[in-house]
């Protein structure tokens, strides 16, 4: 029962259900996520956190940098959870704008490693 609370904990904040939809995307940077959320280093972190805490992401070290993704789910609830959300949360406007700003930042991010 504890994670079935710490999963819908971890569900309850806005800002972490946004994290979520731009992870369905695949594995984003910090740096991505600050940018397009419009919010400080400190505050994506502590939210993304919380979701590794509660299993629902994954990250990785390369260099300075931290990359963030959609973990497996590990039983079928959060599995049916993150397929519903999947499902539902590009309908919401906030979503779709931060999706289509993600867009945007990662085909100027590809134009300038092309350039380099």
């Amino acid at each position: 029962m504890k994670n079935t609370a710490r999963l819908f904990k971890a569900l309850s904040d806005e800002t972490r259900l946004r994290i979520l939809a731009l992870l369905t995307e695949g594995e984003l940077c910090v740096c991505d996520l600050m940018a397009v959320l419009e919010l400080p280093q400190s505050t994506v972190s502590r939210h993304l956190a919380y979701l590794r805490n509660s299993g629902l992401v994954c990250d990785r070290r390369a260099g300075v940098w931290m990359y963030y993704r959609l973990a497996e789910a590990d039983n079928p609830l959060q599995r049916e959870t993150l397929a519903l959300l999947a499902r539902f949360l590009p309908d919401l406007p906030r979503v779709f704008s931060d999706r289509a700003a993600l867009q945007i930042r990662l085909e100027k991010r590809g134009e300038e490693l092309a350039c380099g």
